[in-house]
């Protein structure tokens, strides 16, 4: 002899396994994307970070033309370390003799 449902779910188990099965994995993905973003917000202010570069500072053009020169090979570091005082106007011109 059969025995319905001796011993099974009916339809409310079966709906209540449904609904504690969404349950769950909606907890499970809100739990990692959480996760994610928590990690992700933390690195971003830790010391250890890594720091975008800082655009450096605008130089005069003639400034800039000196630094070119230097990279070239057309000027010495010794001139180029007297030449920004000058182009400033806070030095005078080195005497060539």
């Amino acid at each position: 002899m059969l025995y319905w449902n001796d011993g099974g779910m009916n339809g409310w188990g079966i709906g209540l396994m449904t609904v504690s099965m969404l349950l769950f994995w909606a907890l499970v993905i809100f739990g990692v994307v959480a996760l994610v973003r928590h990690l992700g917000r933390t690195a971003l202010h830790s010391p250890s970070a890594p720091v975008r570069p800082v655009a450096p500072p605008q130089r005069n053009p003639a400034e800039q033309l000196l630094a070119e020169r230097l990279a070239r090979g057309e000027t010495d570091p010794d001139e180029y370390r007297t030449r920004p005082d000058i182009l400033r106007g806070g030095g005078e011109p080195p005497v060539s003799g």
